[in-house]
């Protein structure tokens, strides 16, 4: 693969403040570290490199370490860190007896917010550590009394508010598992990942916000119920104020309100530390979603690892990152309450047409510290004139950025709209570990388009063509170590097999993930997209996001997507498909200047063959670009053998680009 933009980076872009970062919490972690674990090579506790190398070298040394910094309250010991490292299959903690829920609300403060519920609007109300500890006893107690206990399901539909958090943690107390979608999810694409699960008890509510509009879901609500055939009751929840109608065949139900505010007692189920805490979903694009599960200490020490350490977040502080519940950045919002910080839910658009700064103006109103967004969000503020800084946003330290390559132009527009000192951390991590593999710390520089560096406990590797390591060039992003939170299992895969292949079938005993990525000799992450979705131009390996990035700064384009795609013929056709801004037309001009932003930011092997407009492009529920199949459809692939409607953003658009497809095949056979 061509890698244009990797000539020796210049000084970085950003560098911590000295004293800030030998105050932060990973510098005092690597104190603690050296004194207590016998990490000697760290002699500067703001060398991230060098806390990084003794955090893979010594695998059992560094999670020990986290066990015992974070002070995690076990109730049966473990009696080895590490009992087998084989991958897949490797042992953490065994022996050890815990609870998330009991760490996520045991460093709350009783008088100060928990929970800060926002919504577009600018409404908001907050819940305290004494209110969030008292509603989840009292939704525990209802579930048990409905009949859940240990290893049984539990299912939300629902909206980011804090009832998911509270249902959440009430599951998580009883030894039950937790798995939620988002209600933009049409009641079949839901039951496709909940049917799976075979749940004991759904909690739905009565709509959702989004710009502007209160989406009305009850009889969605009802016609999963139908779907959900082991259901012994469900919980309404009235969010949006619309009547729960009486009667029906919703089967028996609970009102949200009698749910949560029961007197009850919270009793905490100690389990293993590899007991299930959640399924989460693959986005289900080309079939039924897979269900990964994770397990309890696997995720608390992950989170906390990433939150306390790499978020540098504790006590009195504030996160707000837009995200839906079926996206895995609501799970790693919830483990905010782990560190002891408040924790922002956000039920909306991300910019709504009536008030498109809202979630810069709700960040400066309540002192927000950690603000999280996507890389679109970013570059459509900058379109749109968005000028973040009007608000009071002194109380941001960082800006965290995730869901695909952040692009170079990013970095300067955040400095000059939003704050100089505010570090912009890109990360790049996923779903099937809950956390990310590469990121930022408090005492990591940041390079444009980079990211700063792999993340503890991480061993990331890029490997080459030959299937060994490779620097400064790009490779297979995989992790050559275990880590805590890799999934215990998919559900339903009795045998292990869908896992081992989705994971190892490349590299026995080594996790491939799909990206390509380049390790820099300065140490930061460069992430050039999917590795299925790679550019393969007479024998040369180009990366999308390479492309991607330049064509996506240009003010007249909203969105862009290259493919590649191999012909019957052997040739291949390698076109770029742009979302143009309102009012802008796709001209000769324009493309010429598409195609020099590409040749002077990219190569002139990245200019594509041809430049064609489309109404939008699709996405799955969480936002990613689905490149490869669309790449399927314009090979003329069945679209039903391609895409799952309901796990896209808009299921028009798949028609759409079958069409093109169509079209372009019927001109070829012509031509032929």
């Amino acid at each position: 693969m061509t890698t244009p933009h990797l000539a020796p980076s210049p000084e970085p872009f950003f560098t911590p403040d000295p004293k800030s970062a030998a105050h932060s919490r990973i510098a005092d972690f690597a104190r603690w570290a050296a004194r207590h674990r016998g990490a000697e090579e760290i002699q500067d506790p703001t060398d991230y490199r060098a806390l990084h190398h003794w955090s893979v070298t010594d695998l059992e040394g560094f999670w020990a370490a986290v066990w015992e910094y974070f002070d995690i309250d076990a109730t049966t010991e473990y009696e080895r860190v590490l009992a087998e490292e084989t991958m897949p299959g490797a042992r953490w903690f065994p022996g050890a007896t815990l609870n998330y829920a009991h760490h996520a609300l045991r460093n709350l403060q009783p008088d100060a917010p928990a929970i800060t519920a926002l919504d577009e609007t600018g409404a908001g109300y907050e819940i305290t550590g004494r209110e969030l500890r008292s509603r989840v006893a009292s939704v525990a107690a209802t579930l048990r009394d409905l009949g859940v206990g240990q290893g049984d399901r539990v299912v939300g539909y629902l909206p980011n508010t804090p009832h998911a958090i509270i249902a959440f943690l009430a599951t998580a107390s009883l030894g039950a598992v937790w798995s939620v979608c988002g209600q933009d999810y049409a009641p079949k694409a839901a039951a496709d990942r909940f049917a799976q699960l075979e749940p004991t008890v759904l909690i739905t509510a009565d709509g959702y916000l989004f710009n502007g509009t209160a989406h009305d879901r009850r009889t969605a609500s009802l016609e999963l119920v139908r779907a959900l055939p082991t259901l012994k009751a469900t919980v309404l929840v009235d969010h949006v104020g619309l009547a729960w109608p009486e009667g029906g065949d919703a089967g028996p139900t609970v009102a949200w309100e009698d749910a949560a505010t029961r007197v009850e007692y919270l009793t905490i189920a100690p389990v293993p530390f590899d007991h299930p805490l959640w399924v989460v979903f693959s986005s289900g694009t080309t079939g039924v979603p897979k269900g990964i599960v994770h397990g309890h200490g696997g995720v608390l020490l992950e989170h906390l690892k990433m939150l306390g350490l790499h978020s540098d977040l504790g006590s009195g502080d504030r996160l707000l990152w837009y995200t839906t519940t079926h996206w895995m950045m609501w799970n790693l919002v919830v483990s905010t309450l782990l560190t002891g910080a408040t924790t922002c839910t956000y039920d909306g658009s991300p910019a709504p047409h009536a008030r498109p700064d809202i979630l810069w103006e709700l960040a400066a109103r309540h002192k927000v510290t950690l603000f999280g967004t996507s890389p679109q969000y970013l570059l459509a503020m900058a379109k749109l004139g968005i000028e973040p800084s009007a608000h009071d946003l002194s109380a941001i330290r960082v800006i965290g950025c995730t869901g695909s390559a952040l692009p170079a132009s990013a970095y300067p527009w955040v400095r000059d709209h939003v704050g100089v000192g505010v570090q912009l951390a890109s990360t790049s991590g996923g779903t099937d570990v809950v956390s990310g593999f590469a990121g930022s710390a408090s005492t990591t520089p940041v390079w444009a388009g980079e990211l700063s560096a792999p993340s503890l406990g991480v061993a990331l590797a890029a490997y080459g063509e030959t299937g060994s390591p490779v620097l400064d060039q790009v490779g297979e992003l995989v992790v050559t170590r275990p880590m805590p939170s890799m999934p215990l299992y998919f559900w339903n895969d009795p045998d292990g097999s869908r896992y081992r292949d989705a994971y190892f079938g490349a590299y026995p005993g080594v996790w491939r993930h799909g990206d390509w990525i380049t390790l820099t000799s300065h140490g930061s992450v460069i992430v050039h997209g999917r590795s299925d979705a790679t550019l393969n131009r007479n024998g040369v390996r180009l990366g999308s996001a390479d492309i991607h990035d330049v064509v996506e700064r240009l003010p007249e384009i909203t969105e862009a997507l290259v493919i590649g795609a191999e012909e019957p013929d052997g040739g291949y056709w390698m076109p770029l498909f742009v979302v143009l801004a309102e009012g802008v037309g796709l001209n000769d001009s324009l493309r010429d200047r598409i195609r020099d932003a590409i040749r002077a930011g990219a190569s002139p092997r990245h200019v594509p063959d041809e430049i064609l407009a489309v109404p939008a492009l699709p996405h799955t529920k969480t936002g990613k670009k689905l490149e490869v199949p669309v790449k399927r459809l314009l090979q003329g692939a069945p679209a039903e053998q391609v895409l799952n409607p309901a796990a896209v953003d808009n299921p028009d658009l798949i028609a759409y680009f079958a069409r093109l497809g169509a079209d372009r095949n019927k001109r070829s056979s012509h031509h032929t």
